[in-house]
Formats: structure tokens, C-alpha cells, sequence
């Protein structure tokens, strides 16, 4: 799923934003203190990018609270919230001189050469509004694999993420499995063409 999606970059207008998962790490080491909050080493952090933009055709803005509609998403597992790591992030899922809404942190501040960002400062009591959909599939996703896992190891966090976009950007397909299995074929098969020579 994640190699299909992968093949994909998103464009026009998309709300980024990152995503904080409790997950349990194996290898962490028992004797060191945990930290709490953000960056705590019980959370693992989660770029999401959502494709959404206004649209008025065949949309009720009333059964979503927003006049923003979404298309496609991505959620990548990323190892910190520094500008570098963000930067190559964006650069693999999202298209150039695409517009970027987000918050004003400072993790961004890199994407402004190749992307027309507006990022600002966001009041807590207007985040719903400017960044609808990022929100939404975070606590969507949250509550989908706090519903099936009882927990969730670090190591398969982004093959859980990968299931639920690869659901999410086919949600209206009759023929999900169907397409599943063609891409898993046709991934298989570029595997064995790859290993042969």
C-alpha cells in the first residue's frame, strides 16, 4: 500500500501539519528518563500532508464544518521535527510550487524556497478552520488503531499509516481489494524484473 501511494506526489494546495502517536519502542533504553510532552520518547512524530481546497461542486460545507474539501493524504513517520528532515520530507511527497497552509512553526522555515507557503501563527480557537483536515485524519487515524491494537510498535507505525491512507485516498472506489492486489502484483513483479537484471 505504501509503495503505491508512494508513486504519488501531492499538489495545488495541501495543509501541513505534524501528528504526535503513542508507541512503544523495544529498544529504547529502560534505564533512561522519559521525557513528556513533545518529544517524549513514548510519541512518534508524523508529518501529515493533506491535499484540500475549496470546491463547491456536489459539496454540503454544513455535514463538515468547512468549505475546504479533501482529496488526498499522506502521513509519513519522520525521525525529528528538525527544518532538514521536514524539508526532504515535503520533498518527496509534494510537488513544487505547491501552496502550503500551516502553522508557524519553525520546522518549515526551509520550505519556503521551493513551495508558496503561508504559514502563521495559529490561535487555538481557529485551528479547526484553517487547518480542517489534517486534524480530522490525525484523531481519525488515532482512533482507528487505538480501536484494533492494543499497542502499537514503532517499527510498524508507518505500515499502519500506509493501510489507512491507501483506504483513505481510495474511500470512494468500489474495488478496493481488487486494486490492492493489482498493486501488489505489479509491485512484485517490478521486484523479481529488478532482481533479475
Amino acid at each position: 500500500m505504501g509503495l503505491r501511494d508512494g508513486k504519488y506526489q501531492l499538489g495545488e494546495e495541501i495543509e501541513l501539519d505534524e501528528g504526535f502517536f503513542e508507541t512503544v519502542s523495544i529498544t529504547r533504553d529502560k534505564t533512561e528518563a522519559l521525557k513528556r510532552g513533545r518529544g517524549s520518547q513514548r510519541q512518534s512524530t508524523v508529518l501529515v500532508a493533506a491535499e484540500s481546497k475549496i470546491d463547491e461542486r456536489d459539496y454540503n460545507p454544513k455535514k463538515h464544518n468547512t468549505d475546504k474539501r479533501v482529496r488526498h493524504l499522506k502521513m509519513t513517520v519522520i525521525e525529528s521535527l528538525k527544518k532538514e528532515d521536514m524539508a526532504a520530507t515535503v520533498k518527496e511527497n509534494v510537488r513544487k510550487n505547491t501552496k502550503i497552509v500551516s502553522d508557524g512553526s519553525n520546522s518549515y522555515n526551509d520550505l519556503g524556497k521551493n513551495y508558496d507557503m503561508d504559514s502563521k501563527v495559529i490561535p487555538k480557537s481557529e485551528i479547526n478552520t484553517i487547518l480542517p483536515w489534517v486534524h480530522t485524519t490525525i484523531s481519525n487515524a488515532k482512533r482507528l488503531l487505538l480501536d484494533v491494537h492494543h499497542r502499537i510498535d514503532d517499527d510498524f507505525l508507518q505500515n499502519y499509516l500506509n493501510e489507512y491512507c491507501f483506504k483513505f485516498n481510495r474511500r470512494y472506489f468500489d474495488n478496493v481489494f481488487d486494486r490492492l492486489m493489482v498493486a501488489a502484483v505489479s509491485n512484485r513483479w517490478n521486484y523479481l524484473g529488478e532482481e533479475n537484471g
